[in-house]
């Protein structure tokens, strides 16, 4: 019995412990969010980072290393939601994308994950970017978020085609290239920092962008060409 007891003490005594792991390294992430977005990069220091987060500056060296890596990890959480070693096309908002009826429909699932995901994720990206510039570690994690983002659009891209033809004259590379630029974090950080929009507008905007550009004209399209006093394409001549 004395042992039973003391596995289930030692157990409880185990969860406790990575349970108060998970909220240093969330407080931690969180303090080094708040002070990258704010300050940038260079400015930022793991000293500062401590005091916010209420940690020593071992800590967060035992935990993420170097400031560098601490980024990576800020970025890879805020763009997810989450620490879950789980890749981004097999997530929830995948699927739902994935079962989309139609190509609209998958481009109304994907601007919402990509909202959600710039709200979190956005200010930092640009913070990253930024330091590319003269730091050769971060430059390393700026052109890995760039291939993701490829990656991503290219799944979206392949999506719709699979669903629709695309618009005459745009190709599976520009359509690629369209949606990587509508997407770029630092797009949404001037139009909702710069410009004031909300999130929702700038989801709206991707969305209509998304659809004008790669997707087919509809009637209602065409039609509202014709009385802006435009042509059509098949008017007579």
């Amino acid at each position: 019995m004395a042992k039973a007891e003391s596995h289930t003490t030692r157990a409880y005594r185990s969860a406790r412990r990575a349970e108060q792991a998970r909220r240093t390294r969330a407080r931690i992430l969180g303090a080094a969010t708040q002070q990258f977005v704010a300050r940038g990069y260079a400015a930022t220091t793991m000293g500062s980072i401590a005091e916010a987060a209420r940690v020593s500056v071992p800590t967060i060296e035992l935990i993420f290393g170097t400031k560098a890596r601490l980024l990576k990890a800020a970025i890879d959480v805020a763009i997810a939601g989450d620490d879950e070693p789980v890749p981004m096309l097999e997530r929830e908002w995948a699927a739902a994308a994935a079962a989309a009826e139609d190509a609209t429909s998958l481009l109304a699932v994907f601007a919402r994950a990509l909202r959600k995901a710039a709200i979190r994720s956005a200010g930092l990206i640009v913070v990253a970017d930024e330091a590319a510039r003269t730091d050769r570690d971060i430059g390393a994690l700026s052109r890995r978020l760039s291939r993701q983002r490829v990656m991503t659009v290219t799944w979206v891209v392949d999506g719709l085609r699979e669903r629709t033809a695309l618009q005459a004259g745009v190709t599976r590379e520009v359509a690629i290239d369209v949606l990587w630029l509508l997407m770029e974090p630092v797009v949404f950080q001037r139009l909702t920092g710069d410009r004031s929009w909300t999130p929702a507008q700038f989801e709206r905007w991707f969305t209509d962008s998304a659809s004008r550009l790669l997707l087919p004209h509809t009637d209602e399209v065409r039609a509202t060409t014709v009385m802006r006093g435009e042509p059509r394409a098949d008017a007579d001549a």
